[in-house]
């Protein structure tokens, strides 16, 4: 058995009152292929490229490591100078990822590959984020804190996502106070055995290839497998559905403090707990005992 997923939907290029009109009202989830063929980044972003531009920049890594209560929240497990990362990454498979990398900050320089593309969402021009992944590298199932609506632009290689709406949460084995799910789910290929609620929820899947973008409503679970070595830039919309809106404050400013503040009381029990819960909980709520 497989997931119940469903192809994401794919345009060539779109206008934004299609945009507006076919997915972000309906907030259903689109793959645009050929929106970015004008920005210089289409030609010049690769590995290789930015091996050249911040090769001597120190990168944040992350590995698919269970949460322990020492880490802070977003803590990275490594570092390395990206040029020594990116030879890393062409040499062999590895679970490093790079993870909400600011490239305005980081290299300013970068900003003139590309522009803000008018969807007709204003856009966050100080967030551009650059995440990059070796060979069946993957992310945790999560959504991100602020709920945002997110344009995902992918260059160099394949990347496969996996989606799900926040209606789907009672079968995903949410981690409570948190916004991850289950992180011994391997959502590529899941143990309904184990995870039986699973066969309950309905997503949406595709591969990204360079240039692509990925559009993902507000709030929407993503988990992102790396088929082959490559990176991508997100640029994101506040949430504008008020009920989102509203949870991406609570999240901000009370429940990420809320577990802070408990891992730090109550040590890895706190983090077995929870991780307790989801199964309990999703159990519960499927009626399977």
């Amino acid at each position: 058995m497989k997931l119940n997923l469903q192809e994401i939907p794919r345009v060539k290029t779109i206008t934004k009152e299609d945009f507006i009109k076919n997915y972000f009202k309906p907030q259903k989830p689109v793959v645009i292929e050929r929106f970015i063929e004008d920005w210089p980044a289409y030609n010049k972003w690769s590995l290789e490229y930015m091996k050249e531009v911040a090769g001597d920049k120190e990168v944040p890594l992350y590995d698919d490591r269970p949460v322990d209560y020492k880490d802070g929240f977003n803590e990275p497990h490594a570092k390395m100078k990206m040029a020594e990362y990116v030879d890393l990454l062409k040499r062999e498979p590895t679970k490093y990822r790079i993870f909400l990398w600011n490239i305005l900050k980081e290299v300013p320089s970068l900003q003139d590959d590309f522009s803000y593309p008018d969807f007709g969402l204003k856009l966050m021009k100080s967030l551009p984020m650059l995440f990059f992944g070796g060979t069946n590298s993957h992310t945790f199932m999560h959504y991100d804190i602020d709920l945002a609506n997110i344009f995902h632009f992918h260059f160099e290689g394949k990347k496969q996502c996996i989606l799900f709406d926040q209606k789907q949460n009672d079968f995903l084995y949410k981690i409570p106070h948190s916004l991850i799910v289950r992180e011994d789910i391997d959502f590529s290929n899941p143990d309904f055995e184990k995870w039986p609620a699973l066969q309950k929820a309905k997503g949406y899947i595709t591969n990204l290839e360079h240039g692509n973008i990925l559009y993902m409503p507000e709030g929407y679970w993503h988990y992102m497998k790396y088929l082959t070595p490559g990176f991508s830039m997100s640029l994101r919309a506040i949430a504008r559905n008020p009920k989102n809106f509203g949870k991406a404050v609570y999240n901000l400013f009370v429940m990420r403090h809320y577990d802070n503040l408990m891992r730090r009381m109550k040590g890895q029990k706190w983090i077995d707990w929870k991780n307790e819960q989801a199964i309990l909980r999703t159990h519960r709520k499927n009626k399977i005992f």
